[in-house]
């Protein structure tokens, strides 16, 4: 499975719908109103490279709304339980 993490602005008149328009995207798992320099965050989540194509290029970046994006691809996932044992040192 391969993630993306997909950095969204958008029109600030319209970031309810645009961010409705993206989640219902086939391979859109997620999207998030955030603050900061960006407006939104959708994570793409497919089984190809030419898949996180197909979604970001294809679907999102024709979304009404949407000014620009920026796409980070995910090497590895760490898990909470992952991180507590990679953090542990021993005590109960």
């Amino acid at each position: 499975m391969i993630t993306a993490i997909v950095f969204v602005k958008a029109d600030v008149a319209r970031i309810p719908e645009v961010a409705e328009a993206i989640a219902s995207l086939d391979g859109v798992s997620e999207v998030y109103s955030v603050t900061g320099q960006i407006d939104l965050i959708a994570l793409v989540r497919v089984r190809e490279h030419e898949d996180v194509a197909t979604v970001v290029a294809d679907r999102l970046n024709k979304v009404e709304g949407v000014t620009e994006t920026e796409t980070h691809i995910a090497f590895r996932t760490y898990s909470q339980h992952d991180l507590e044992s990679a953090f542990s040192i021993g005590l109960d």
